[in-house]
């Protein structure tokens, strides 16, 4: 693959409430303050505590050692810790690279997950690892007591254990820990403003490679992928596929305690309040529509070629504030250099972004 190389500083913060810390949840924040209105006191409590924990991430970074190596490329390292239900980062080793299953679960699958993510980067983009330098894939599980979610901290991936009535465990979902590990490509390349447009292409690049992780490990095409984000993450009394769904965005979950999925999935219907920072979460509904559109009418395994398209674009062409016009200007042009001009492939892209109204 040929690279036009840019490097980038990872977050920048010109807004006050766009990067004050590199902390990206899986679980929105909207999700969490309909529980605290609608839920039982049990519930309450724990979206409230949910809630709190992500107040005070996001105000400090917890120091996560560290160890210097210069790896060979596509030589994984991976290394899970249990906090024990603490807030202490990292928490006790309990699995390194190359060790056997060490006997719990979400260990386990995070362990797997992580690999399945590495492998896809290193072998269809030739990157290494996060930060394309070997960076070690650190994980904790069992954070905090019946923690409602999974975030990626700026240096490791966090999961908790949810609370067992709406959420389960983080690590259940394969997609789910794809998600938070791009949220590290993302830092370490286009450093996409955690606010507003760039905020939700930065959430929706991570729900494409996400599910692009969880489709190669099913084997499957993008017309037979569910396309949906957090499959089986929901405990089975929610009224709910997912916490997203690219395929049909704000259609993923309508239920009493959790409310309904407000994703749009075309510009007219644009959140452009200041919750969600802005509507990060919210807004990525748009750019995830597209990139499922250009998938299905391109065909075949959707990491091939559209995946290709949009990795090309994170790494060499978006900025830290690109919004929804530049990312698809990027990724018609790359489609079109990758594939030639006129080509299915562009026709695929342009019809995508032009059906969820950002090109006319």
């Amino acid at each position: 693959m040929t690279r036009n190389r840019k490097k980038s500083s990872g977050f920048k913060c010109e807004h006050p409430q766009i990067n004050r810390c590199p902390i990206c949840c899986i679980v929105p924040p909207h999700i969490l303050k309909n529980v605290v209105v609608n839920g039982n006191p049990q519930q309450r409590s724990w979206a409230f505590h949910t809630l709190d924990v992500s107040a005070q991430l996001r105000g400090r970074r917890d120091v996560v050692g560290s160890i210097s190596f210069a790896p060979s490329p596509g030589e994984k390292r991976r290394t899970i810790y249990d906090a024990k239900n603490g807030q202490q980062l990292p928490g006790t080793l309990v699995r390194g690279e190359g060790s056997p299953p060490c006997g719990d679960e979400a260990a386990d699958e995070a362990y797997d997950a992580a690999g399945a993510t590495y492998d896809l980067f290193y072998e269809l983009f030739d990157r290494n690892s996060i930060d394309d330098k070997g960076l070690r894939l650190d994980s904790t599980v069992h954070y905090g007591v019946k923690y409602d979610n999974a975030f990626w901290n700026g240096d490791q991936m966090v999961y908790g254990d949810g609370d067992g009535e709406l959420f389960q465990r983080f690590t259940k979902s394969i997609d789910v820990i794809a998600h938070e590990l791009t949220h590290g490509v993302t830092q370490h390349e286009a450093g996409l403003q955690y606010y507003g447009e760039p905020g939700a292409l930065n959430e929706s690049f991570s729900d494409v490679f996400g599910s692009l992780v969880k489709q190669k490990a099913k084997n499957q095409t993008a017309q037979e992928a569910d396309w949906i984000i957090g499959e089986g993450l929901l405990a089975s009394s929610v009224k709910g596929v997912g916490i997203r769904s690219m395929r049909e965005p704000g259609t993923a979950y309508d239920d009493d305690v959790m409310g309904k999925d407000p994703q749009p999935w075309h510009v007219k219907d644009k959140y452009t309040g200041e919750d969600d920072n802005g509507g990060v979460h919210i807004n990525s509904g748009i750019p995830n529509h597209a990139f499922y559109l250009a998938a299905v009418e391109i065909g075949g395994y959707a990491w091939e070629k559209a995946g290709k398209i949009w990795y090309i674009g994170l790494r060499d062409r978006l900025r830290a504030d690109s919004d929804f016009k530049k990312a698809a200007n990027v990724t018609i042009k790359i489609a079109g250099e990758l594939y030639g001009d006129g080509s299915n492939e562009q026709k695929a892209v342009q019809n995508a972004w032009q059906k969820v109204g950002v090109k006319s």
